[in-house]
């Protein structure tokens, strides 16, 4: 029974890893919009004149800006060749199709080959993106394109740097103003010791399945297994979340509608640790392979696929990037330490389930030689008498 449940195991885990390899690209290619993690920050410092209407912010770690427009006229961003590019006003935001910034801001890269239409010195032809009042775009001006580092940063890397000042130019009924804003460079952390942690945590929590399951401790290891991969489930949830809130989700509405169109992955992993540790809080039959498999979901889709935060100085949450880091170090520790526990006393309890029915195999010999005895015994009292 256990080895079948251990092979069951091993090929959903196996379906996981296709899984998570096969959607690999598309979320590479997602990526772009919406990075792991910089090293550059960018900060808007300033809207002038000022604008009381207008609020500009960075979002998705610096890959966009987001303007929003609370006035009664519309307001236009400029590309790159001083042509008209967006227009944010009341009745919605447009995109000028003519402009080249159109096709050029759809990736971070800037690699958006340019159809024919493009022409910055054309009469704007606008097209409606969006119903509401807030524009979010990437603008070269704000990032680093270059592939490798600055000259400074190249010569101190360990240091922050302030890399240029950047300007996107703006224009309403009232005339021309400008958002402002700076580019730093910021020393990434090492990942060692938060790997350290994590491993650390693995071989802790996975040093529970090593009790007796049958025992007092053994138990209450069981019961710390659960709270344990709670506490990664509350983690991995909370790295969805922030994630959608950096990404500019507003309201109740906005994070669950982000929630379900972006982070999906780590979402589900999160609830699904919390529901097996609820499974095991509840003292339920037959928890370790629903304990091994939502471990191995957390640890793969809310630790590995955020583990570039580690990494980064920059990182695409609200909150201070410690938390951040510190949030995926208790997603893997959990998961990879929970389906570590699950794995040895399903296999504990597999040896024990092999050396019970080599018990009973051995009983029934002994009961079937012991009964040909005595029939022979009588046969031969019998032939005696004869």
């Amino acid at each position: 029974m256990s080895r079948a449940l251990l092979t069951r195991a091993g090929l959903l885990l196996a379906g996981m890893v296709t899984t998570l390899t096969a959607t690999a690209a598309p979320a590479v290619a997602h990526g772009a919009d919406a990075p792991n993690g910089t090293d550059y920050r960018v900060e808007v410092t300033a809207v002038t004149p000022d604008r009381p209407q207008l609020r500009v912010r960075v979002i998705e770690a610096g890959a966009r800006l987001e303007l929003t427009n609370t006035g009664d006229q519309p307001v236009e961003v400029i590309g790159y060749s001083g042509e008209p590019y967006l227009r944010v006003g009341p009745d919605g935001v447009f995109e000028n199709t003519r402009s080249p910034a159109t096709y050029l801001n759809r990736t971070i890269a800037g690699e958006t080959r340019l159809p024919p239409e493009a022409d910055p010195a054309a009469a704007p032809q606008w097209r409606r993106v969006e119903s509401g009042s807030t524009a979010r775009w990437h603008d070269q001006r704000a990032l680093w394109r270059e592939a490798g580092p600055p000259a400074q940063v190249r010569a101190a890397p360990d240091r922050e740097h302030r890399v240029r000042d950047w300007v996107v130019p703006l224009r309403d009924p009232n005339g021309s103003a400008e958002i402002r804003g700076t580019l730093h460079w910021v020393p990434p952390p090492d990942a060692y010791p938060w790997w350290v942690a994590a491993v650390l945590g693995t071989l802790a929590v996975g040093a529970l399945g090593l009790l007796p399951a049958a025992t007092v401790a053994g138990r209450r290891a069981l019961a710390g297994v659960g709270g344990v991969l709670a506490l990664g489930g509350l983690a991995a949830v909370l790295l969805a979340v922030g994630r959608v809130l950096d990404a500019g989700a507003t309201g109740v509405g906005g994070v669950l509608v982000g929630l379900l169109t972006g982070p999906v992955w780590t979402l589900l992993a999160g609830f699904g640790a919390i529901a097996a540790a609820w499974w095991v809080l509840r003292r339920r039959a037959g928890v370790d392979f629903p304990v091994a498999l939502a471990g191995a979901c957390l640890a793969l889709f809310a630790g590995v696929t955020n583990a570039a935060l580690l990494a980064r100085s920059v990182v695409p949450v609200p909150w201070p990037p410690t938390l951040a880091r510190v949030l995926v170090v208790l997603a893997v520790g959990a998961g990879a330490g929970a389906l570590a526990a699950a794995v040895l006393r399903l296999h504990a309890a597999g040896r024990t389930a092999s050396r019970a029915a080599a018990g009973r195999t051995a009983a029934s010999g002994r009961t079937a030689a012991g009964g040909d005895g005595v029939g022979a015994s009588a046969d031969a009292v019998t032939s005696e008498r004869d």
